[in-house]
C-alpha cells in the first residue's frame, strides 16, 4: 500500500525548488476499512468508514460508507451492506 503526503509540481524546475512547493494534503481513513496489497490512497482524500479498497487500486477521490472501489483510478462497484441473493 502507498500513502503518499503530498503533491509536488512537475513543471521542470530545480530540486530545491521542487522542495519548497511540496504541497501536504491531509489522508483521512475511518474506521473498519481494508486497503488491498499495492493500493495506493492519493493525498487529499477520506477513506470513509467501513471502506474496501481492493488491491492495486488508486484512489483519487472520496469514498462513501460501506463502499467497494476498485480500479486505476478507483470506483465504486458496490456496497458492502447490501445482500445479494
Amino acid at each position: 500500500m502507498t500513502i503518499p503526503s503530498g503533491l509536488h509540481p512537475i513543471d521542470g524546475k530545480t530540486p530545491e525548488i521542487f522542495f519548497r512547493r511540496l504541497i501536504p494534503k491531509q489522508i483521512i481513513i475511518e474506521d473498519h476499512v481494508w486497503i488491498g496489497a499495492n493500493a495506493v490512497i492519493m493525498p487529499g482524500v477520506t477513506l470513509k468508514k467501513g471502506t474496501v479498497v481492493g488491491a492495486g487500486s488508486v484512489v483519487t477521490k472520496d469514498t462513501e460508507e460501506y463502499s467497494v472501489v476498485v480500479g486505476s483510478p478507483a470506483r465504486k462497484i458496490r456496497n458492502r451492506l447490501e445482500h445479494s441473493e
